[in-house]
């Protein structure tokens, strides 16, 4: 009978405790322990060969991920990274922010979301303009800026002929008339100067442009017959005069084209030093003087409108005479009315409209304040009015009412619309507001 064979290892198997004493039971186990290969311990962020991945983290973890998971449909519908600069400073990242992300600004880290995050839809390569196409446009849109105050202008002249040839009821038909239709005329070439151009609101919701329009009609209204119906309402009837309403409408449509370029003027400018600018306080350096060169040159055009006015309406004052308090109320609702065009064009609509509402509240008031006054014992309620208008003349109220709001508008643009969120592509500010809606609703708030 064959024997088995013993186990040749340093720890045998078919030896018991009770062979062996503890010093051999442990000689036994240290050899075993020694003559085995035990794998070298790896730290936890590093791979096994068995698993094929050599390299481990080189440090923590991605720090722009996050935000370019929250800002994920603004960097996938941007054009270029200026959009996503510019959407990322509306939301509130600024450059002390991106330095937290490893950037040294947020352009950088504009174009860092840009190149990481593939794009929805690739924007289809713009056709090649015919030769000379740009500057028949320009031609264009030159021309139409000039075209509300030709035709005011015209109108006002006819009208005033019209009614200073004879008194009889058929010339004031004729002059009627004649001033309905340009008038009508007048009104659809403005139409048209604020549906094309630099002037021309994108986005812009039904509810707030006829809030919007209704306001612009309201001033335009009193701008005509809001000084006589004052004066009526404190004093008793008054005759209406015409020719301060032609002055000021002639005055109002002139402002049209000095509007429209200054607008053009301050987009383009803007435009360039966005895509020059490498941050947000550079940017905005730069942009400030831009801007109040604007408006100082939108007043001083307005002042070498005045004389013009004058010369085309007979019965205004001479040309070198000082302006009056009529004159000025026109230039700070001509001053109102560009701000909040500018505001609502940049994409700050609801500011445009607060502004234009508080100067038709003004002007309400003080005609409600007045009309009260004609009660029986009402008479304290219009005072305040009483006193301005004697001291100033009616025109103080509009003075007040449209200067005041200018005012403030002013001074809220020249914050805002020199930042880079401003300036984005047309209809951008829109579409980065449903998009911070949206992802609002369906994503927290977890990077800056």
């Amino acid at each position: 009978m064959t024997t088995p064979p013993r186990w040749n290892g340093p720890f045998d198997p078919a030896s018991s405790d009770s062979d062996r004493g503890p010093g051999a039971l442990s000689g036994a186990l240290s050899g075993a322990l020694s003559g085995a290969r035990v794998p070298v311990s790896r730290r936890p962020d590093e791979a096994s060969p068995r698993t094929g991945a050599g390299k481990g983290r080189r440090g923590p973890a991605d720090p722009v991920r996050a935000l370019m998971h929250r800002h994920h449909d603004l960097c996938a519908r941007a054009v270029d990274p200026l959009e996503i600069a510019a959407g990322l400073e509306a939301h509130g990242v600024t450059d002390r922010t991106a330095a937290r992300f490893r950037h040294r600004d947020v352009f950088s880290l504009a174009e860092e979301l840009y190149a990481r995050v593939e794009r929805a839809e690739e924007p289809e390569s713009p056709a090649a303009p015919a030769p000379g196409r740009a500057l028949g446009v320009r031609m264009v849109l030159g021309a139409l800026w000039l075209l509300p105050g030709a035709l005011c202008v015209a109108t006002a002249f006819a009208v005033l002929q019209v009614d200073a040839v004879g008194n009889v009821g058929k010339d004031a038909t004729i002059g009627l008339a004649v001033g309905v239709g340009g008038a009508l005329l007048t009104v659809i070439a403005l139409w048209l100067c604020l549906r094309r151009g630099p002037l021309r609101v994108h986005g812009s919701g039904r509810g707030g442009r006829i809030a919007h329009a209704l306001c612009t009609c309201w001033l335009l209204g009193y701008a005509a017959a809001g000084d006589w119906l004052l004066t009526g309402l404190l004093d008793g009837r008054s005759p209406y005069e015409a020719a301060p309403a032609a002055e000021a409408a002639v005055l109002l449509a002139l402002a049209v084209a000095p509007a429209a370029w200054c607008a053009r003027w301050f987009a383009v400018r803007a435009r360039r030093r966005l895509a020059a600018g490498r941050g947000l306080d550079e940017f905005a350096a730069g942009v400030r003087p831009l801007f109040a060169g604007v408006v100082t040159a939108y007043l001083c055009g307005l002042a070498a409108l005045v004389p013009a006015a004058r010369l085309t309406v007979p019965g205004s004052p001479p040309a070198a005479a000082p302006l009056s308090t009529a004159e000025a109320a026109v230039v700070a609702l001509c001053g109102l009315l560009l701000l909040a065009r500018l505001l609502a064009v940049h994409g700050f609509r609801r500011a445009a409209l607060s502004g234009v509402a508080v100067a038709c509240a003004v002007q309400a008031a003080a005609l409600a304040m007045a009309a009260a006054a004609r009660l029986p014992g009402a008479a304290p309620l219009g005072a305040p009015v009483a006193r301005l208008t004697a001291a100033q003349g009616a025109a103080a109220v509009p003075v007040a009412a449209c200067g005041a709001a200018a005012l403030a508008l002013l001074i809220h643009a020249f914050g805002v619309l020199c930042r880079a969120s401003a300036h984005g592509a047309p209809g951008a500010r829109t579409t980065r507001t449903v998009s911070a809606t949206r992802i609002t609703r369906t994503a927290p708030n977890r990077a800056p």
